[in-house]
């Protein structure tokens, strides 16, 4: 398994959610870490996009900025690992909701650890996220980010879990949500980690 499946089966998890029609509130409020002018093409990406099939692995491909080639080796893993099955009906790519809450919350910082880097400009991760907003960062301290020209935040880089990160959450409110969620969970001590799993079971909640 490589650190991208995560993310793209975060994205998958984002297209079933969509597919059910609830989402949490997160998703409609403000959660732009970014030069909103920087975000503009991605609307349009996003228009090209939804007139495909979004689960084939072109429009993966362009949703999260990972290459053709390595979303479907990642789809591969995915389903011979369990974290993901090919709907029996449709035959698209379904994330195992359960299985991949599971391996985030009690593996994934184990096998993808990452730790505080230099200081740099770039998009709000972890608990300065707008999804968790907890009060339990430190003013005194530099939050964390992934590293991105076009961010808002000066603060410590996280390696994040894919190198399209900057890309895939202009796109999806929701998978910028997931995404800082696993990345608390992957950097915080343990009452950050506690808040961070108790919002990602309320996300995930919704679809299963």
């Amino acid at each position: 398994m490589k650190n991208q499946d995560i993310g793209l089966l975060l994205k998958l998890v984002c297209l079933q959610m969509r597919e059910s029609g609830d989402f949490p509130d997160y998703a409609f409020g403000q959660w732009e870490d970014w030069i909103l002018e920087a975000g503009k093409k991605m609307g349009e990406v996003r228009e090209s996009v939804e007139s495909y099939n979004q689960y084939a692995v072109r429009s993966l491909a362009k949703l999260t900025g990972i290459s053709k080639s390595q979303v479907n080796l990642s789809l591969q893993r995915s389903i011979e690992s369990g974290l993901a099955r090919l709907d029996r009906k449709t035959q698209v790519p379904r994330a195992n909701i359960k299985a991949l809450n599971e391996f985030i919350v009690y593996g994934l910082r184990y096998v993808f650890p990452a730790k505080p880097g230099a200081v740099v400009r770039g998009i709000s991760t972890a608990l300065s996220a707008p999804v968790l907003q907890s009060g339990l960062h430190s003013a005194g301290d530099l939050p964390p980010v992934w590293s991105d020209a076009n961010g808002n935040t000066k603060g410590q880089s996280i390696e994040p879990l894919f190198k399209s990160v900057g890309h895939a959450v202009r796109l999806d409110a929701e998978l910028y949500a997931l995404l800082a969620l696993v990345d608390a969970i992957r950097i915080g001590q343990s009452r950050e980690r506690n808040l961070a799993i108790k919002l990602l079971n309320k996300h995930l909640e919704i679809i299963r």
